[in-house]
């Protein structure tokens, strides 16, 4: 059983927990790193190491999913050897030298392959430790995951501006100098701020179950989470051709002139994280609203709802598109496209990582909040794979296959609403 620290009288920040702010800023340095390095890959490859379209696509996409799989192994050794807080301050450590071996070129696969690593120690252990933070009674603790996602978002928005200008302007080699002392600071952040986190208990190799819980009723929960990370695989598909194949768009099919002033590609990475940040505030004031007057909307329709609005923005690029020929789109659609894309992002995301998370067995919580990066790891993979189309499709017909993609994601997740929500809410 976790140790909630939430308790009556407690000292907040923003009104929830001190912890939460620690972890919100340590990963939002984690993101600056991980978002200034993903901005830069593509171009690097295609750009600097003169890499073919489709293998730069290719080595996105292993990449990213590699870092989304060493989670797996990371989250059980943080739950049955290391401890969470071990394990997040050993895979900092791993991922800021690793983002310093990508200033050197000789030494780019074993710089991915230092950082995925150290990823894997890091990812898991860091947002499991929010539901430790609340009583199971506590109104929010539903809603910590959003607000964390801003924090994540802050440094996403941050990357791009000063990554992706280093890289475009002095040198690709500062742009990942710079990330990686953006995951050094987050390092320092977290040994800075332990005293607010969590007391957890000693780390156990074998997962404890209350004895008084059928076996049957975890069996359930495990076959609805595999469910929901096949969903969330789907969409990632789709989802992740922000970092792959979107960036070679921008590049070569929008008019990026704005009042006689180019706009650098790699700015629009920005959009994302800085929408997630403006948006975020707006849908948790509504979702409250609804909650109050007794119309919560439930997990599962929720994400089905974001895995719509990504496949219609995916729509809009493939309308556009086919309607715009040989002649570049306005950069003010790509606005567009993003304001829809992370409209469904902040539906689909925080809320699956939220759902992992709640239902983790006793003690298993880094391993469950690994079986989601699971997910990401395949979805990934996937991404990968239909990136190497973009050289053979029209981009009207690419973006509609990322559109039937998102679309059969939200279909799954649409049929698996009814089974999450007859689960019995953990205490």
């Amino acid at each position: 059983m976790s140790t909630a620290m939430a308790a009556a009288g407690e000292k907040t920040w923003f009104g929830q927990p001190r912890g939460l702010t620690i972890l919100f800023l340590t990963n939002m340095w984690e993101m600056f790193s991980y978002y200034g390095m993903r901005t830069l890959l593509v171009y690097y490859m295609t750009k600097h190491l003169l890499f073919a379209q489709e293998k730069a696509s290719f080595i996105y996409g292993t990449y990213t999913a590699m870092a989304y799989f060493t989670p797996i192994l990371g989250g059980a050794i943080a739950d049955r050897w290391l401890g969470k807080r071990k394990a997040v301050v050993i895979g900092a450590s791993i991922m800021a030298a690793g983002h310093f071996l990508m200033a050197f070129e000789p030494m780019f696969y074993l710089a991915l392959s230092v950082i995925a690593l150290g990823n894997g120690l890091f990812l898991p252990s860091l947002p499991s430790q929010i539901n430790d933070l609340y009583r199971a009674d506590d109104p929010r603790r539903g809603r910590a995951y959003n607000v964390y996602y801003v924090g994540l978002n802050i440094g996403g928005v941050m990357a791009p501006l000063v990554c992706g200008t280093l890289g475009e302007v002095y040198g690709w080699h500062y742009g990942f100098g710079a990330a990686g002392i953006g995951m050094f600071a987050g390092l320092l952040i977290y040994l800075a701020g332990k005293r607010y986190l969590p007391v957890e208990a000693a780390p156990t190799r074998a997962a404890v179950r209350d004895p008084a819980e059928p076996r049957g009723n975890h069996r359930n929960v495990w076959w609805l989470l595999l469910g929901v990370g096949i969903a969330a695989t789907i969409f990632r598909g789709a989802y992740e051709q922000i970092g792959n194949t979107l960036p070679l768009w921008i590049d070569s099919g929008v008019d990026r002139q704005l009042a006689g002033i180019e706009i650098k590609m790699t700015w629009f990475q920005s959009l994302n994280p800085l929408l997630v940040i403006s948006l975020t505030p707006v849908l948790l004031m509504a979702w409250r609203r609804r909650a109050e007057a007794g119309r919560e909307t439930s997990p599962g329709m929720r994400m089905a709802i974001g895995a719509l609005l990504v496949a219609a923005a995916y729509l809009l690029l493939a309308v556009l598109t086919a309607l715009a020929g040989d002649a570049r789109v306005g950069w003010w659609w790509v606005v567009a496209f993003f304001v829809v894309l992370t409209l469904g992002e902040l539906y689909i995301l925080p809320t699956g990582l939220g759902l992992f998370a709640k239902l983790a067995p006793p003690r298993m919580g880094a391993t469950t909040v690994a079986s989601w990066f699971l997910a990401i790891f395949s979805g990934s993979l996937l991404a990968g794979l239909v990136g190497t189309l973009w050289s053979q499709a029209s981009h009207a017909g690419f973006f509609l296959i990322l559109s039937l993609l998102a679309l059969v994601a939200a279909a799954l997740l649409w049929r698996l609403d009814r089974p999450i929500r007859n689960l019995p809410d953990p205490a």
